[in-house]
């Protein structure tokens, strides 16, 4: 497996080893969130990447009509709903099962699209291992409902790692399927109550497949099946069988597949917090990549809505969404371009999020201490269309010019400052979804970063040329300052703590965000 380690990412796993205690050869992390928060150390790698790609692909993509379709396919009222009669027709016919049946990925080539990531300047790449749905990407010993099976016919998950590794980036996976158990309760009136006796003279019949293992609705209905944590008078409580299977079924995928990243959508851990198993595969990877990797704290777990002592045992992920200020320790946002399955009617209705709409939030991220992972929607075929294409490409020519502040750089004493650093930010909610409700951003409007001993300092959006950027609170003489991506010299003053930089002359090959680089007297 390629190691991106750099000799401080070295220097800082050894620390973290040491941190450990004495029996930390072998097994370091017991089966309790306290023993995770007491020696879980996010890996310098993680921190130094601050940019990552979400291939969020399954067979979910297949009717390109977006996010939580095997869910909302069966109710009329929804809009899947509808496409999927107007599509298929009836669901009690034709439903998710048989959408997967139909999702070949005819044209899916990973080599390609790890180097349109890999040009847009991301350095790891997490990857769908299986979504609410219940299909597993990659060569399944215990789940018959996967990519190598069915559908395609190849190990999604193996493909994508050795792309992603090859073309120099860390690969990681995604695992949504705990909530398959309640998530699919809008199937039972369609065919999600079918068993392996009902397969007579259909084609899942003839494999000999048993659809309880991809509905898994062979139980009491929930009080509320919309009730997103395990709360038992909300949620029937997943049955040892259920979760005795999830957990074969990601160990197999740990232990064979060795993610560098594992990007749980649940609310803490799978099963948190009625059941202890999401902790227990948890500690698991922990102690069996730990292993892996000669006794070095390499891997990252991502989990959402943490509390403080949660955030230490894991990457706290948030959600479309970002934090008033810096967050210690590290964090992640997870966000889209468009949805998170495929939708055609984004893209005919010119839906995307813009470059210059990623870029400012990538920059306003990592100056509070945290990575963003984006999402660029992949078709049914496997391929990426022209308009999302033309995205990643203003994302990549910024990224090759300002990339020196962003990779590699820790916070400063402050994140920012400006109109929108000076009040709260924009409340959370639940996981996230605080995103876009700000004001736009202004040239006013700074964001700082720090790496060896230089200060970075952001423009979140371009200035009028000679407009005055005032950086408060310098603790050191300026020596120089310079703009990324110029070879013209630029006018500063330093009076006491306050530099102030005239934004230079209008510069077409500088768009979006200006970045400068300011160096300090040793």
């Amino acid at each position: 497996m390629k190691k991106l380690l750099k000799p401080t990412a070295i220097a800082f796993a050894a620390a973290a080893v040491s941190a450990l205690p004495s029996c930390a050869t072998e097994k370091p992390f017991d089966d309790t969130l306290e023993s995770l928060e007491a020696h879980y150390r996010t890996p310098e790698w993680f921190k130094d990447a601050k940019f990552g790609i979400f291939a969020h692909w399954g067979p979910q993509c297949q009717p390109e009509s977006g996010d939580w379709y095997a869910r909302n396919m069966y109710p009329p009222n929804e809009w899947q709903g509808r496409v999927h009669r107007q599509k298929y027709g009836d669901p009690k016919e034709f439903g998710f099962k048989d959408v997967i049946h139909i999702w070949k990925a005819e044209k899916w080539d990973p080599e390609d699209l790890a180097k349109l990531f890999s040009g847009m300047g991301a350095k790891y790449v997490v990857s769908l291992a299986n979504h609410h749905d219940n299909f597993d990407l990659w060569d399944s010993k215990y789940q018959e409902w996967n990519s190598v099976r069915l559908g395609p016919k190849r190990d999604i998950a193996k493909e994508w790692k050795k792309a992603v590794q090859g073309a120099g980036m860390h690969w990681g996976a995604s695992i949504h399927a705990s909530h398959a158990w309640c998530w699919y309760e809008t199937s039972r009136d369609y065919d999600g109550m079918l068993k392996k006796k009902d397969g007579a003279g259909t084609w899942w019949g003839e494999m000999g497949l048993d659809p309880q293992e991809l509905y898994a609705q062979d139980h009491a209905a929930s009080r509320n099946h919309r009730h997103w944590d395990w709360d038992p008078h909300e949620v029937v409580p997943p049955s040892q069988e259920y979760r005795d299977k999830f957990m074969k079924r990601h160990k197999q995928l740990i232990d064979e597949y060795e993610p560098e990243i594992i990007y749980y959508d649940d609310t803490v851990v799978p099963f948190y917090p009625t059941f202890n198993d999401g902790v227990e595969l948890t500690a698991y990877y922990y102690n069996t990549m730990f292993g892996k990797n000669h006794g070095r704290q390499e891997v990252v777990a991502c989990g959402k809505v943490l509390n403080e002592d949660q955030r230490k045992a894991m990457v706290w992920d948030v959600e479309r969404g970002v934090p008033g200020g810096m967050v210690e320790p590290y964090w992640q946002t997870d966000t889209c371009i468009g949805s998170w399955h495929y939708d055609r009617g984004l893209y005919d209705r010119n839906g995307y999020k813009s470059a210059e709409t990623v870029i400012r939030m990538l920059v306003d991220i990592v100056s509070k201490g945290g990575n963003l992972l984006l999402s660029v929607p992949i078709r049914a075929d496997g391929t990426v269309d022209e308009k999302e294409r033309a995205v990643c490409a203003g994302i990549g020519d910024w990224m090759k010019v300002n990339g020196e502040g962003i990779y590699g750089t820790r916070t400063w004493k402050r994140f920012g400052s400006g109109p929108q650093a000076n009040g709260p930010g924009e409340r959370l909610n639940a996981q996230g979804f605080n995103e876009g409700r700000g004001k736009p951003a202004t040239a006013e409007d700074l964001r700082y970063t720090t790496k060896d001993g230089n200060l970075y300092v952001f423009t979140l959006a371009v200035p009028e040329s000679g407009e005055k950027i005032t950086v408060p609170d310098l603790d050191a003489k300026v020596k120089k300052v310079s703009l990324l991506g110029s070879a013209k010299d630029v006018k500063w003053t330093q009076e006491g703590a306050t530099l102030t930089v005239d934004a230079p002359e209008a510069d077409p090959n500088l768009k979006i965000a200006l970045c400068f680089k300011v160096e300090f007297d040793k």
